[in-house]
């Protein structure tokens, strides 16, 4: 028995937000001083490492379950399957429903228990729960989709990746720039046809670096509120992805038993533009291989990052052919990878 995606949806905001829209924002170190650099200049540095130059919020009257539902719906009509034969609904994001006039994060019942209340299942049988595993949830939600089928307690599991981080940005910190928001859905089934799922890894680094993503208030100064933004170490993100995530990747490959020749398409999270080609090229460099051109669909430039929802979204356009076309056949080997807060790391190796 193998485990296949057999659905795919994805919902994108239609508001875009240019970088040219902040323009007029003051921008502080995390010492609290204002950036002594031109907004326009502060602009083009951005630009030049991470890629995006716009990115899509959701609108003021819709919350991360909210749009998880939307993209859900596509992927299950994509599965053409009942609703009612759901195992699992696993829904990935990290901050909850955050309303547009509201800072503090909603979890309770859980995103999950809410996409299956709007989606209208009677089946109690159909358990709803939510991954909090920073940026790589969408991927680990999919590994454990995989061992509920393979332990024979599912047949169809509902894999969701959603996020509004436009909600828990601090307009004064540079960072703000790279967040965005989105939705993404995927059907895993169980399948007696080849391929599917062929081998996955995940690693937690939380010894030394557990709080490279964190919580904080304002980098202004003058803002005397309590609220807690979403924050990050740069450098040492960049750093630490380009040093443990291609070994995470080369792990997962080897176990495939797949040659790096095979690899078709790797779908990485789009955290930054920089960084992704790094870690994908001393993925390559692992294993003394050349980094094939176009082997890995960027979406951040237009999309910018919107964590869970990055890979699951970016996987659903190309599917749909917004990169030139699907051009997948069977027996082509994909790969899933995906790094952020914890630190966590993971991929899955995936045969049409």
């Amino acid at each position: 028995m193998g485990v296949k995606i057999v659905g795919v949806g994805s919902f994108i905001p239609e508001f875009v937000r240019k970088n040219s829209d902040f323009l007029n924002h003051h921008f502080y170190t995390n010492q609290g001083e204002i950036f002594d650099d031109e907004p326009d200049l502060i602009l083009k540095k951005f630009e030049k490492i991470t890629g995006i130059e716009e990115r899509r919020y959701v609108e003021d009257h819709l919350t991360v379950s909210d749009i998880a539902v939307l993209a859900s719906k596509k992927a299950i009509a994509d599965a053409k399957i009942n609703p009612e034969t759901l195992d699992y609904i696993i829904f990935a994001h990290n901050f909850g429903d955050v309303k547009s006039d509201s800072n503090q994060t909603d979890i309770v019942p859980s995103l999950a228990a809410r996409v299956k209340h709007q989606l209208k299942i009677k089946n109690p049988d159909c358990s709803a729960y939510d991954m909090i595993f920073g940026c790589p949830g969408w991927v680990e939600s999919c590994i454990h989709a995989k061992a509920f089928i393979e332990a024979g307690m599912a047949k169809n599991c509902l894999v969701i990746g959603a996020e509004t981080l436009s909600r828990v940005v601090d307009p004064h910190d540079r960072d703000s720039m790279i967040y965005a928001d989105g939705a993404g859905a995927t059907v895993l089934s169980s399948t007696d046809e080849p391929g599917g799922i062929m081998a996955h890894a995940t690693q937690s680094h939380t010894y030394q670096e557990s709080n490279y993503i964190y919580f904080e208030r304002s980098f202004n100064p003058s803002i005397e509120e309590n609220t807690k933004y979403i924050k990050m170490h740069g450098r040492k993100i960049y750093n630490f992805a380009l040093t443990h995530v291609p070994q995470a990747m080369k792990k997962c490959l080897d176990e495939s038993g797949f040659e790096i020749s095979q690899l078709k398409k790797i779908f990485i999270h789009q955290a930054n533009e920089k960084m992704d080609e790094a870690i994908v090229s001393r993925f390559y460099q692992l294993y003394n291989f050349e980094k094939p051109d176009g082997v890995m669909p960027m979406s951040i430039k237009n999309l910018g990052n919107s964590s869970v929802a990055t890979i699951p979204t970016l996987y659903d356009l190309y599917l749909r052919g917004e990169f030139g076309g699907n051009d997948f056949e069977a027996g082509d080997v994909i790969m899933f990878a995906s790094v952020g807060a914890g630190m966590n790391i993971n991929a899955i190796i995936y045969q049409y």
